[in-house]
């Protein structure tokens, strides 16, 4: 919970309790939260669920965007208020590879997620440049796209330029734990 609230305020979907956070002026950002169903109460189809949040109307345009998250042929007229929960958030990466920004803030991105998806969803983020700012209990995925890691801890933040795995290594070194015996 204290994750989702974090990922919430870098997306100012929240407020802070105290302090502020400030973002440039051109900075572009995009939020998957962990709570989106009330995206998917209006009877669209997915390709007009898309079309809503992209300036481009072609139909051709849009369904680059959904076949990227493995929607094709006749699943793109299904409507949205039908969906499985790993098909909404399919709708939901498609939707922020659409908007194209510069930061993408993702809440538990993998939940619901079947394998097939989770991999093109891997694959997308990986090939991104950007600043992906992410909270999963995915390891794989952390670790396959993780290169940074800030660790917040009672009293500080601390910034760690490395992998997921370097930073568990060198965590447990700093307690005394021996890893990978």
């Amino acid at each position: 919970m204290a994750v989702t609230a974090f990922l919430e305020i870098l997306a100012g979907v929240e407020e802070p309790d105290t302090g502020t956070v400030l973002w440039g002026d051109s900075i572009r950002r995009s939020f998957l939260p962990k709570d989106y169903g009330h995206l998917f109460e209006k009877d669209l189809s997915v390709i007009d669920w898309l079309r809503q949040f992209s300036d481009e109307k072609d139909e051709g345009f849009i369904r680059q965007f959904l076949g990227r998250m493995l929607f094709t042929g006749e699943e793109s007229r299904k409507s949205v208020t039908v969906l499985s929960g790993g098909e909404r958030v399919r709708c939901m990466i498609s939707r922020l590879m659409l908007e194209d920004p510069q930061c993408l803030i993702l809440d538990g991105p993998t939940n619901h997620l079947d394998l097939e998806s989770i991999t093109s969803l891997n694959t997308a983020l990986a090939k991104r440049t950007g600043t992906l700012i992410f909270g999963s209990h995915d390891v794989e995925l952390i670790e396959s796209l993780s290169n940074r890691v800030i660790e917040i801890t009672e009293d500080d933040l601390l910034d760690h330029h490395y992998t997921y795995t370097e930073f568990l290594e060198r965590r447990a070194a700093s307690m005394g734990v021996l890893v990978g015996a």
